[in-house]
């Protein structure tokens, strides 16, 4: 059963899905994010992810 598009995991967590992953900072990016890898930090700080396509 795929994660929920919409999922929101924080720096440090695991993946749960691999996909399209923005950030919830200003400005965002996107990243792809494999499932198993730990989210990375933005502009040098700890930020939500949220899954928004799946690869």
């Amino acid at each position: 059963m795929k994660t929920p598009l919409g999922t929101r995991k924080y720096t440090g967590e695991t993946c749960p899905e691999s996909g399209k992953w923005v950030s919830e900072d200003n400005p965002s990016t996107s990243a792809p994010i494999a499932k198993g890898n730990k989210f990375p930090p933005h502009n040098g700080k700890a930020v939500y992810w949220r899954l928004v396509e799946y690869v």
